[in-house]
């Protein structure tokens, strides 16, 4: 899925995998490499890939499964859509929210620790967050493709929003003002962070898409983003280089955190 997500950013339909996959040489059985290829072809076939080949070998000093990945796909407009591609004045969009990934990860992995601090029913939804609402970009990616007036698109991964607005900053030549109200941080985001001490605009995000457009496209890439059934609002805008990159947080302007590490290296 994230494989297919760095495509879909690019404009370009996800279409083919290839995938190295490496097992740990004490416990490789049967069951295992039908279970992991199992899942691959589930996932790949929920998009209309076609897994086209790779490479399988048993591994020794492994003590874990190793899948590298490797997507082809097929651009749709005219040339490729960057993270570098934005301009002073464009919005800023992001669909669904933040930190759908790390969210899930932290529910899972620090269930024991979390389990008297947050509610039991909260812990459960965000347990299954890479499905619901799912770390898959690829809709909306190339829903937001087919608009002229969207000039970059970047997924947030590891490092959070954070990381990928100055990724796209930086990218770009130009500075961002971003609007912390209008930034959608899920309520079982926010409750495993507090408890874990973590700011979630540094917490890995996978399943969000950042989209800089022109202003007068907005509408129409809301609107059209929103009929999939997929939600999104404007979030902040492009300024020029010498602004930085700064967000606007209860009526005043602090400079957007760098975050050296993903938070979640915090809690595991």
């Amino acid at each position: 899925t994230v494989n297919a997500n760095d495509i879909a950013v690019t404009g370009a339909k996800p279409e083919y995998l290839i995938v190295d996959l490496l097992l740990p040489e004490a416990d490789t059985d049967y069951d295992l490499v039908d279970s992991v290829f199992g899942q691959i072809a589930r996932a790949a076939e929920a998009q209309g890939i076609s897994v086209i080949g790779g490479h399988t070998e048993v591994t020794y000093g492994l003590d874990r499964v190793i899948a590298v990945g490797t997507m082809i796909g097929r651009i749709r407009g005219r040339k490729p859509i960057t993270a570098a591609g934005m301009k002073e004045g464009d919005l800023i969009v992001l669909t669904k929210g933040i930190a759908i990934e790390g969210t899930a990860i932290l529910a899972k992995e620090k269930k024991e620790a979390l389990k008297d601090l947050i509610d039991e029913n909260l812990l459960m939804r965000a347990s299954k967050f890479l499905f619901d609402p799912g770390i898959s970009v690829v809709k909306e990616a190339l829903t937001a493709s087919d608009i002229p007036g969207v000039h970059a698109m970047h997924d947030p991964t590891e490092g959070g929003l954070a990381t990928a607005v100055h990724e796209m900053a930086i990218a770009s030549g130009t500075g961002v003002l971003l609007f912390y109200e209008k930034i959608n941080v899920y309520p079982e985001t926010l409750a495993i962070c507090e408890a874990l001490g973590l700011d979630p605009l540094g917490l890995i995000a996978s399943g969000a898409l950042l989209i800089a457009i022109a202003p007068e496209d907005a509408g129409k890439l809301i609107e059209s983003i929103s009929g999939a059934g997929i939600q999104a609002n404007v979030i902040g805008e492009v300024k020029d280089a010498d602004f930085g990159v700064k967000i606007e947080r209860d009526g005043r302007l602090y400079d957007l955190p760098i975050f050296s590490q993903d938070e979640i290296t915090k809690a595991l």
